[in-house]
């Protein structure tokens, strides 16, 4: 595998003139001529505001109803006929290319897939057919950044096809007139669709505009683009896939369903390098390729390719076949309404809502790198396999669906598809996306009533808000009270959870060990609980939080909570201790991240400690930014890298308002050691922190320890 990095798209057309046996570009060649085909006037761009988005259509390719009274779930799809668009074996991929800083950032990461792509075309049988825009720079001399682009690549040679007004790239009218004019033009028997760039699940969707405000496509926004085009389609695509970050969804397979026959998605993020666009191209030369065996192609040359650059451990990717995926919605309906009802009782609410927070989850999902709330479907149905008969049911749908799949040692268990779950509530905005796109008005259910939950509304949950007169709900129908999850906006976490109660209040016990025991009830409303550690300031008027441990002693059946913390923490080789917030816990290791500055530029260090001792770098990761796109690529440190750690804080006598406090400047010399040794000696605080069902949590008051000569003790009250 070799990846160019080089500018190399002023050549691309070239490549089919230049024999270069050493595999280096023949800079001295002289640039072809770039064939077009202008379909309209090229102008240059207006400001760059984002583009407003149309209403969904009404008619769209999907129907999903539930009857309240049965329960039962009926699914009517648009079907698009059998009849190839073309023969002779040929394909045609066409690939929506947003650059963004994937490609501005000084990586270049679109070139060096439309490299791989024009690779790959020298077999013949392929065509790959290239929308560019969504990026202030690219890093070639062909694409321009001020226009809307198309070019074909195919036996070898590459010429521009098409040229217009800029417009954004997360605007589904954008989508619909690449999709109408491509299939039109370029029809084939064979056909796929790629989405790449940033994706960030099912909320915010993919394909994030640098030059519009990371404007970006929602699920919604997929469906209808592609049903607007689905008169051309005279079959399914082969495949349609995201060569992108967590759109590995239940959600986007439920949407691609009626429009393709697999699905290709990853649930975890994915790095820059993203897919072998080469090896898709020779296996198709290869002749009896459909869209199963080339789903497999891509996902062992992904594979192969994390491994290369040291990025198999966190990578998945699946091929989902659609048409079994009206099997899982189903069964996933019928289990939805068993744990609705379920959690009608508080300790069974509260069990279950503790095994999907352990469950697997992917990209961020803690207080340092923001929250995608993506959790894989086969780890939330079996953590409340106790409340639903139908569970079995549903992981059997699953894995007949899932026909194929690689995961690194950090997913072993991932089921191949995740869903949206509320880990951390993140506004009315994201919770009405949610409910645009979410499969099961149970379901739907099940997560609002805990958001009811977070603004205290506890019981007497009714959910006929989601059923119409005649007692059905409608997947894709609009929300005529866009209002309805504007409670969300007045939640806030407390960190006094009144659902938080206790038989013995936190206390040192005789032996100097700090514990509590909630009551019934309070047992009923936690969901985790865990301890944060603090070091004090230098002139002791400030707490930094060095972070989380579960080095506590928990029983849950009787509700009693002890700490186990042996004064060991994370630390740079100079001694500085890392703030530090569990991402996933293995049977192997703790994956940890940590809020640094990287060359002045804030980011997070991502590392695993095994079991045995062993600590390993895997590099820094940007994480979550606003707009809910997640960074792709995890960078490894390098030699004269300035490591600067970074701590929450706040002033023990202020009004609680955290702040960032810094620790001192790093400079990386060979590989990054980081130790895990006793704290220095001092005093530093400790406090339990207990979350409750409905997203608050309890913080108890801090406890005062001492670490002195390898020894830690809690300070008598």
């Amino acid at each position: 595998m070799k990846k160019w990095t080089v500018r190399m798209l002023a050549l691309l057309a070239a490549m089919s003139l230049c024999a270069c046996e050493d595999d280096e570009w023949d800079e001295e060649a002289e640039e072809p001529e770039v064939t077009t085909e202008p379909v309209e006037t090229k102008e240059e761009p207006e400001d760059k505001e984002p583009a407003a988005k149309k209403e969904h259509e009404s008619d769209l390719a999907t129907r999903l109803s539930v009857n309240r009274s049965s329960g039962k779930m009926t699914i009517d799809r648009k079907s698009l006929g059998s009849k190839r668009m073309g023969s002779n074996g040929d394909w045609t991929i066409l690939v929506y290319l947003c650059g963004t800083n994937l490609e501005s950032g000084g990586g270049g990461m679109a070139t060096m897939d439309m490299q791989e792509m024009l690779d790959g075309t020298e077999g013949g049988n392929i065509r790959y057919v290239v929308q560019t825009g969504g990026t202030e720079d690219w890093d070639n001399d062909i694409v321009d950044p001020s226009k809307l682009e198309r070019f074909v690549l195919e036996n070898g040679e590459v010429s521009e096809a098409w040229s217009g007004k800029i417009t954004s790239m997360g605007q589904e009218s954008t989508l619909e007139d690449f999709l109408s004019w491509s299939l039109s033009e370029y029809p084939a028997e064979h056909m796929g669709l790629i989405f790449w760039d940033h994706g960030s699940g099912s909320i915010n969707g993919v394909c994030f505009d640098e030059l519009y405000d990371d404007d970006s496509l929602s699920l919604r926004d997929i469906d209808t683009a592609l049903n607007a085009v689905s008169d051309k389609l005279t079959a399914p695509f082969d495949f349609i896939g995201f060569d992108a970050c967590l759109m590995g969804t239940l959600e986007a397979a439920n949407v691609l369903a009626p429009y393709a026959s697999y699905m290709y998605g990853s649930e975890e993020i994915e790095p820059g390098y993203g897919w072998d666009y080469q090896a898709m191209g020779e296996h198709i030369s290869g002749g009896g390729a459909d869209g199963a065996s080339m789903g497999k192609v891509v996902c062992d040359s992904f594979y192969d390719m994390c491994e290369e650059i040291d990025s198999e451990d966190q990578a998945t990717l699946s091929v989902i076949d659609l048409e079994a995926i009206d099997d899982v919605l189903t069964s996933f309906n019928d289990f939805s309404k068993d744990i609705f009802e379920a959690g009608n009782d508080a300790a069974s609410l509260a069990s279950m809502i503790r095994g999907i927070e352990s469950a697997d989850n992917f990209g961020g999902n803690n207080k340092s790198e923001g929250y995608t709330n993506m959790v894989d479907l086969a780890g939330l149905v079996n953590a409340c396999s106790d409340y639903s008969s139908n569970a079995k049911s549903v992981i059997s749908a699953l894995n007949k669906a899932v026909v194929y799949q690689i995961h690194g040692r950090d997913h072993k268990n991932a089921g191949g598809l995740s869903l949206y779950y509320p880990l951390s509530i993140q506004g009315s905005n994201e919770m009405g996306m949610f409910a645009d796109v979410c499969v099961s008005p149970y379901y739907l259910s099940f997560v609002d009533r805990q958001g009811q939950g977070s603004v205290g509304n506890y019981s007497s949950y009714d959910d006929s808000s989601w059923f119409d007169d005649d007692d059905e709900w409608y997947w894709g129908e609009e929300d005529e009270d866009d209002s309805y999850w504007d409670y969300i906006d007045s939640f806030e976490q407390t960190g006094e959870s009144s659902l938080i109660t206790f038989d013995v209040e936190p206390t040192l016990d005789d032996e100097g060990d700090f514990w509590f025991a909630l009551d019934e009830d309070g047992l009923y409303y936690a969901a985790d609980v865990y301890a944060y550690v603090y070091q004090l300031s230098e002139d002791g008027e400030d707490a930094i939080e060095l972070g989380e441990t579960y080095d506590i002693n928990a029983d849950w059946d009787e509700g009693i909570f002890c700490d186990n913390f042996d004064g060991y923490w994370l630390s740079l080789s100079d001694g500085q201790n890392l703030a530090t917030y569990i991402v996933d816990v293995t049977d192997e290791y703790i994956v940890y991240t940590s809020p640094i500055r990287l060359n002045g530029e804030e980011t997070n260090l991502r590392l695993r400690q095994f079991y045995d001792g062993s600590i390993v770098v895997d590099g820094t990761w940007d994480g979550i930014d606003e707009s809910g796109m997640a960074a792709r690529d995890i960078y490894k440190l390098q030699n004269g890298d300035v490591i600067t750690p970074l701590y929450y804080a706040f002033e023990l006598e202020g009004d609680d308002e955290e702040f960032f406090y810094h620790g001192n400047d790093f400079t990386v010399k060979g590989a990054l050691q980081i130790e895990y040794n006793f704290m220095d000696d001092g005093d530093y605080l400790y406090a339990f922190c207990i979350d409750d069902v409905y997203g608050d949590y309890y913080l108890t008051d801090f406890e005062m320890f001492n670490v002195t000569d390898g020894e830690v003790s809690f300070y008598e009250d």
